[in-house]
């Protein structure tokens, strides 16, 4: 079997399309798990994740690549903080928010403590997901070892940080603003009336065409005047052409629909 094979199995099997993402990027990760995981070849790694659920679970975290970290690049965070969200709510009372791809919560819990220092929390409710059920279990838990924590902020930390043996845990309330859902964001329905979308440093791993496909998507789910807040190696080349205007670095606001 071949890669174009491999592939086609793999949407049958996981429902993910690796043509979406770039090929040669993609296919030098696909061969070094072959290779880690001792058999010869797509056939062989294949019958493997068929036979061993373990095996495929794996495989799908691994593909779906998940890093991340609380406040990643914190300047961005503070822009979110100062501008973006006051310009949210001029109109608002509250708004609706999507963290899409969100991996292991990091990120919808940092986007929960940010905006409550605006609202209270039993008015903020944020919808997170991703494609790799794993990341979504350990989000909904919401334990993480100390070296997350790098750029979370002292006051945010002892507010809704719990010490536990080995890190620290999410308190319950904090928690209770978070709806965690598995999504895949190449064909799953997207959410509509968003006036926040959060997806940051996810896209670089797709194609153009794929891109374009989302940022589309995109587009249809926020409101007129929703923003689009994307990854630092991320800013959109002509995205008048979805529908958005640049408004600060790595946030672009809806201006039509497309």
């Amino acid at each position: 079997m071949n890669y174009e094979g491999f592939k086609a199995q793999v949407l049958t099997l996981t429902g993910i399309n690796l043509s979406a993402y770039k090929e040669n990027q993609m296919k030098r990760r696909i061969d070094a798990l072959i290779k880690k995981n001792l058999c010869n070849g797509y056939d062989e790694y294949l019958a493997k994740l068929r036979a061993d659920k373990k095996s495929l679970e794996d495989f799908v975290a691994y593909l779906t690549i998940n890093v991340t970290e609380f406040f990643r690049n914190p300047s961005q965070w503070e822009v979110l903080e100062k501008q973006i969200f006051p310009l949210l709510l001029e109109k608002k009372r509250t708004i609706k928010i999507w963290s899409a791809a969100c991996s292991t919560g990091d990120e919808p819990y940092s986007i929960a403590m940010t905006l409550s220092k605006l609202l209270p929390l039993s008015q903020i409710q944020i919808l997170a997901t991703d494609i790799d059920k794993e990341v979504l279990a350990k989000a909904q838990e919401g334990f993480y070892m100390s070296r997350n924590l790098t750029n979370l902020p002292k006051s945010f930390q002892d507010k809704y940080m719990v010490p536990v043996e080995g890190g620290y845990k999410i308190t319950d309330e904090l928690k209770r603003c978070i709806t965690f859902k598995q999504h895949n964001l190449l064909k799953d329905p997207y959410p509509t009336g968003m006036d926040l979308i959060v997806c940051r440093n996810v896209l670089i791993y797709f194609t153009e065409e794929a891109k374009k496909d989302i940022y589309t998507r995109f587009n249809k789910a926020l409101v007129d005047q929703g923003i689009l807040f994307v990854g630092s190696t991320e800013q959109i080349i002509m995205c008048q052409e979805f529908g958005f205007e640049p408004n600060k670095i790595f946030f672009y606001q809806k201006t039509k629909t497309v």
